[in-house]
């Protein structure tokens, strides 16, 4: 089993608009609402993939209470610890007319200390019987630092950790598997700008120095930096036309990556399976809902090459 856990999942709408003016009125042509935020998203594409997974997140009010039924209405396996605060709501808005998305987002609440040591014990049982971990997500505000930390130290299977800033650098030293920041989120956690190949290369060593034992870095439709211990590779993601929605294409990668580690893939075929992935969620309006057969015809054409 593969699980899924993070500490600030969304209930998301999405608005589709042909053409999007600034400061005028503008109707949707289409509305959805959906479960999403960095873990469902990584839960559902495990789910979509056809792997034993389990999903772990705290829900909260009238838009948990939503997440949970579509869970349960999609028979995905999960576990919903309380939160007191009801769940955030995010916003997609989609330009047909230029491609262009626009995120929305609503900062997660905080949890008190008794909804984060709940998470906690519900987190420890679920990954003693994991074969590998994605652990995902911004910490809601007044949350530790240390709390991915206190947890990577006490898993027991390989850990894929999807977070940038503070809460990044202090779980290093618990030495992840793989940390996966995009490029944005890797500036923010060095603390400085990496405007160039080299910059970015550089960042990432410093995060393996600190304890990661692998880097995956991100960077949109651009090349993919791939650094494993003193080994480094630069990989290109698939292309896709046209592209329908890329949200949740990071937490598909993470994935990927978690589903190739689980089955004992080596890191560059795990990255590739992870590439695939995303690519098949930007073909997609609501994020997460992938076709396994695609991503693996997509790693074969791309072995091919």
């Amino acid at each position: 089993m593969i699980l899924a856990a993070g500490l600030t999942p969304a209930w998301q709408q999405i608005m589709c608009f042909r053409r999007l003016v600034p400061g005028a009125v503008n109707r949707a042509e289409q509305v959805h609402w959906c479960a999403s935020g960095k873990v469902l998203n990584v839960g559902m594409a495990l789910a979509s993939l056809e792997l034993p997974s389990h999903t772990l997140a705290p829900l909260g009010g009238w838009s948990g209470a939503a997440i949970q039924a579509e869970f349960q209405a999609r028979g995905l396996s999960a576990t919903w610890t309380h939160a007191s605060t009801p769940t955030r709501v995010c916003t997609t808005i989609l330009n047909e007319e230029d491609h262009v998305s626009t995120e929305l987002v609503e900062n997660a609440a905080g949890l008190a200390k008794v909804e984060l040591d709940a998470f906690a014990t519900a987190y420890m049982k679920l990954a003693g019987q994991a074969s590998a971990v994605v652990l995902t997500g911004s910490l809601p505000t007044g949350t530790p630092a240390t709390y991915y930390y206190r947890l990577l130290e006490r898993t027991p299977c390989p850990v894929v950790l999807d977070a940038r800033g503070p809460e990044l650098l202090a779980a290093l030293t618990a030495r992840p598997r793989i940390v996966k920041p995009n490029r944005d989120e890797l500036a923010l956690t060095v603390g400085r700008a990496l405007p160039d190949r080299s910059a970015v290369l550089a960042a990432m060593r410093e995060l393996i120095e600190r304890g990661a034992q692998a880097v995956v870095v991100t960077h949109g439709k651009d090349a993919v930096y791939v650094m494993d211990g003193r080994d480094m590779w630069e990989l290109t993601p698939p292309t896709v036309t046209p592209i329908v929605n890329p949200i949740g294409c990071g937490d598909c990668l993470a994935a990927g990556l978690a589903w190739g580690m689980s089955r004992g893939d080596g890191l560059l075929d795990a990255v590739r399976l992870g590439l695939a992935a995303a690519a098949d969620n930007l073909r997609e309006l609501l994020p997460a809902r992938l076709s396994r057969d695609r991503v693996e015809e997509s790693v074969r054409a791309s072995c091919a090459r």
